[in-house]
Parts: C-alpha cells; structure tokens; sequence
C-alpha cells in the first residue's frame, strides 16, 4: 500500500481509535453493561472500520488502480478492484 506519511500516520490513528473503542466494548460486556449501550458501541467500531477500508480503498483506487490503467495490466487490475469491492461490500 502506498500512502504519504500524513496519511499513513491518520490511518494508524483511527486503528488506536477503533482499538481503544474495542478495549471499551470488552470492558461493558465484562461489566455487564445494558446491551442496547453494547450494541450501539459495535455499531461505532463497525462503521470507523468501513471507513478505514473506504479510505485503503480510495487510496488503492487513485495510486495503483490508475497506474495500471494505461498498461497491459489494466484487465488484471481491474478484476482485482472488483473483487475488492465485492469483499468490501458483503
């Protein structure tokens, strides 16, 4: 994966983020905690991972996609991106 730096360095800062929230639904379920709170809490880390992936995704899309695109790896980089996508999505 290529990413600048500042880049590289916010991804890791939004996986801390995400962990710290992941340490904080191990402590309520630990805590017995009302599970409707659990639930809306694996709803936040849900969507702060989809993010991540979307940002990967766009990165991978503007740097290597289209770097392939006019070469003779267009067809192959392609059908890479779509199979990304359809892992992404399910």
């Amino acid at each position: 994966m290529q990413t600048h730096s500042r880049d590289k360095k916010s991804l890791l800062n939004r996986l801390k983020r995400i962990e710290g929230q992941v340490k904080g639904i191990q402590r309520m379920i630990i805590e017995e905690k009302y599970c409707f709170d659990v639930l809306t809490q694996i709803a936040a880390v849900r969507a702060a991972i989809n993010k991540v992936g979307l940002i990967i995704l766009e990165n991978h899309t503007r740097n290597c996609i289209s770097e392939a695109i006019n070469t003779e790896q267009k067809e192959e980089k392609l059908d890479e991106l779509m199979q990304v996508i359809m892992k992404f999505i399910k």
